[in-house]
């Protein structure tokens, strides 16, 4: 089963699967941007509004971290991932660091 097909969900439940828990799995990544895109940054917190560069940088880093949090339920032999959550910090003045983590499970047939 290639990771993408790992169905990611923010419930508890699956309608119409059953399934038993194997743990907790997680996608982690951190990212920066480069000094320009920094120099932008510094400007708009002076006139106000969105910073692209950075909303760019963070959807990237999702995306990522998601695909490291398949690819880490893949590993374990999961059919799925339940109660995604993320969360995000920042690490010194110019990184951005985030993290998806749910409840790996494997799909069981009841007889």
């Amino acid at each position: 089963m290639a990771a993408q097909t790992i169905l990611v969900t923010t419930t508890e439940k699956i309608p119409g699967k059953n399934y038993e828990v194997i743990g907790e799995v997680f996608g982690l990544t951190t990212q920066s941007k480069n000094m320009i895109s920094d120099f932008g940054a510094g400007l708009k917190s002076v006139v106000g509004g969105e910073i692209k560069a950075y909303t760019k940088m963070l959807h990237e880093s999702r995306d990522k971290a998601i695909s490291r949090l398949r690819q880490a339920a893949q590993d374990q032999g999961a059919d799925a991932v339940v109660m995604m959550r993320f969360d995000s910090g920042s690490i010194g003045n110019d990184m951005q660091s985030v993290v998806a983590y749910g409840t790996a499970v494997r799909f069981i047939d009841e007889f």
